[in-house]
This record gives C-alpha cells, sequence and structure tokens, in this order.
C-alpha cells in the first residue's frame, strides 16, 4: 500500500493547485533547497580545489615519507636502514633541523636551519619550487645555502651578495662563558645561491637548507639525525610500506606520510571546510521552511480530497504518508536541481575559470579560483538536504493526523 500514497503525492505535485499561492509557495520552496544546494556544492568544491593546490606545493617539498623518533630529538640513522627494504626504497635522505640564530651583516633573526645531503632533490621536487638559482650545496669548498623567498626579502640579500651568511648555535655540550659568550657559540657561514617559494610562511620566512656537514659541526651532532626522508621506487605501493616499516620499527619511531607531516595544517583547513558547511546548512534550513509554509497551504486546499480520500477507505496514516512523501518531493527535486545546477558551475570553472583571482593584477601561484569534486561530498550534501526536506514534511504532515484522531491540543 505504499504505492498509493507516492502516487497521490505526485500527482499533488505536479498538478496545478486550485489557489495560486500554493503553487508560487512551492516554487519558491524548491528554488530556495535548489539554491542552497547549489551553494554547498560550490563552496565545498572550492575548498577541495584549494587543498589540493596546497597538497601540490607541499608535495613538491615534503618527502614522500618521513621517520622520526617519538622519543627524542635525534637518532642514529643506522637503528633505521636496517629496517629498509632495498628492493623497495629508491632514496634515503639524512636531515639534521635545528633552530640557529642568522646573522647577515647588521640584521639577525631566528631561523630553521635544515642541513641535508647533496642527492636531497631526489627525494621531492624542490627544483620546480626554486624561483631562482639551482639546487646545489657547494661551489667548490664554499657551502651553499637555499633560503625562502620571505627571509631572503627580510635580510635584503640576493643572489649576488658576496658576504655570507653566518650561523650560530650554542655549544650542545659546554657551558656559557660569561666572560667571553662568544666562546659559547658555534659558527658556520654558507652563501646563499637559491631562493625557493612554498607560499608557507614556515618555509618562506624561517627555513634554510644547507649541507648536513655544517649542521654537523654546529649543532654537535657528528652522526645522529632528526629524520630520515624516503622516497619509494615507482609500484611500490605507499601504504602498505608505511605500515610495514612502522611495525618493524615499534614505537620509537613514526612513519609519517605526506599528509601526516602537515597533519596541523590539513585539519585546519577540513575545520574551516566542515563549519562552512555548518554555516550553509543552516541557511538551507531556513530554506527549508518554505516547505512546511507548502505543505500546510496545500493540506488546507486539498481538504475535500482528503475527506473523499477516507471516504473510499484511505486510512489517517496513508493520509500523513501523502503529504510526508509531498514534503520530500519537494526536497528531493530541488536537491536534484541544485546539484546538477552546482556541478555545470564548478565544470564551467574548471575548464574557463570564470572567477578568477588574479583579477586586479596581483601575482598568485593560481589565476582562478581551483575547484576540485569530491563524490563524498555530494553525498552528504544529498543526504543532508533530504533529511531536512524530511523534517520539514513531518510536521505539518503530523499535524493533519493529530487533527484527524481528534487529539487534544489541536
Amino acid at each position: 500500500m505504499a504505492a498509493f500514497p507516492f502516487y497521490i503525492a505526485r500527482r499533488y505535485f505536479f498538478s496545478k493547485k486550485s489557489q495560486n499561492a500554493i503553487n508560487i509557495i512551492s516554487i519558491i520552496s524548491v528554488c530556495g533547497v535548489a539554491v542552497g544546494t547549489m551553494a554547498l556544492v560550490c563552496v565545498l568544491s572550492v575548498f577541495n580545489g584549494f587543498q589540493g593546490v596546497i597538497e601540490g606545493l607541499f608535495n613538491n617539498f615534503d618527502p614522500q615519507l618521513k621517520v622520526v623518533s617519538s622519543r627524542g630529538k635525534v637518532f642514529h640513522p643506522d637503528s633505521v636502514r636496517t629496517c629498509l627494504p632495498a628492493d623497495e626504497v629508491a632514496y634515503v635522505g639524512e636531515v639534521l633541523q635545528e633552530g640557529a640564530m642568522l646573522r647577515y651583516g647588521k640584521k639577525q633573526l631566528p631561523i630553521v636551519l635544515k642541513g641535508v645531503e647533496a642527492e636531497y632533490n631526489h627525494a621531492n621536487s624542490i627544483d620546480s619550487i626554486l624561483i631562482d638559482g639551482d639546487f646545489r650545496l657547494y661551489d667548490g669548498e664554499f657551502p651553499l645555502a637555499l633560503g625562502g623567498i620571505g627571509l631572503a626579502h627580510t635580510i635584503g640579500s640576493g643572489l649576488r651578495a658576496v658576504e655570507p651568511m653566518m650561523f650560530y648555535a650554542p655549544r650542545r655540550e659546554k657551558k656559557v662563558n660569561m666572560i667571553h659568550p662568544e666562546d659559547s657559540f658555534n659558527r658556520e657561514y654558507a652563501y646563499l645561491h637559491a631562493i625557493f617559494m612554498v607560499q608557507q610562511d614556515k618555509y618562506d620566512n624561517d627555513l634554510v637548507i644547507v649541507p648536513i656537514e655544517l649542521t654537523r659541526r654546529l649543532f654537535d651532532y657528528p652522526e645522529e639525525v632528526t629524520a630520515l626522508e624516503i622516497k619509494l621506487k615507482q609500484g611500490v605501493d605507499e601504504r602498505s610500506f608505511q605500515r610495514r616499516l612502522a611495525e618493524r620499527l615499534g614505537d620509537g619511531f613514526q612513519v609519517l606520510n605526506r599528509y601526516e607531516q602537515q597533519a596541523d595544517y590539513f585539519r585546519m583547513m577540513q575545520v574551516e571546510k566542515w563549519i562552512t558547511y555548518l554555516i550553509l546548512s543552516f541557511i538551507l534550513m531556513i530554506a527549508a521552511f518554505n516547505i512546511i509554509a507548502s505543505l500546510s497551504m496545500l493540506i488546507i486546499d486539498k481538504r475535500s480530497d482528503i475527506e473523499n480520500l477516507r471516504h473510499l477507505g484511505a486510512t489517517d496514516n496513508q493520509v500523513y504518508h501523502i503529504f510526508l512523501w509531498e514534503g520530500w518531493m519537494v526536497s528531493l527535486s530541488g536537491a536534484l536541481v541544485g546539484m546538477v545546477l552546482g556541478l555545470v558551475l564548478c565544470w564551467l570553472q574548471q575548464t574557463f575559470g570564470l572567477i578568477r583571482i588574479d583579477a586586479d593584477g596581483g601575482e598568485f601561484i593560481i589565476s582562478a579560483y581551483p575547484v576540485r569534486i569530491v563524490w563524498s561530498d555530494l553525498l552528504v550534501i544529498f543526504a543532508t538536504v533530504v533529511g531536512l526536506g524530511f523534517f520539514a514534511s513531518v510536521y505539518p504532515a503530523r499535524q493533519l493526523k493529530r487533527r484527524a484522531a481528534g487529539s487534544p491540543g489541536d
């Protein structure tokens, strides 16, 4: 008998009502749900697009996998190398990274100094984010450095500067000499040879890449490292390798993929995305109140039909489901129209870049708002719209059922 309420509801949905105002409210209800759904599709897709752009920037800099100690700052690399299957690993690079003081001319500022090996560019695509210079760590006997664009701007240095950058770090196993405090610091130097841009402040403003031999001397770590960066051979399953390596290393180490290396940043982006989803869902919920108005007026308009259906044997429960189906049809049609319109707009933005970021002539890494459609988001949006339509339909349909039963409080 479930087909009977659906059949009547479908007739009511497509037929013209006796009062023109009901038709107008029904159209407004569908349009309101459609616009809200379209906005959800477009906004969440733009968030996904920006996340994809940021992932691409990080992927150019961050290694495929990174091993760090979970019990201290440094560790001996051989404790990890012995657990690496040589037939699956294309590159393993040692990294020694620590905070230091940079002095250039009269300017001083704290930085993060990252010591890497000569084949460091084999682990990532750092060459693609260099805006000046190339990847080299030595010019003959002279150590070279790669700095972020923000840091180079802060110290006022270019690639043609003849003055080296000086790095200072306290001697790890020596007390501070109050008479000659300069003797309590290790000092090293390097010449700025390349400038990179990741579009993230923690890299562009604070990071300097130098040879690992320099950081070993500066920080008094002759063999230890702070991380091992790993690149896998083509065809090796990253998830499986990460899980197996973590099991071999045990609780003393963490094996991080690119997402986990930037977990805080991506978590923040997800929080922003779903807060926006909640705000738009609240607006969509307000639009769903039109469904209550539309159903309430339709119930008034169809009072004689309701009585005729009851005389023909329709139960109160069947009448209740007629108008419940009617509300669902309004929300469902609005959801389908909105999702189609949203997908069309996303396709147009992807193809033609209709809404641009650099409309005022600014310099950006992308010229138009990026869009990436995630099908799981579409399922969430569809479920949200249909769910709101259901709850908006329940109230007027239940009120009708209560009146028919002669419940107190009519």
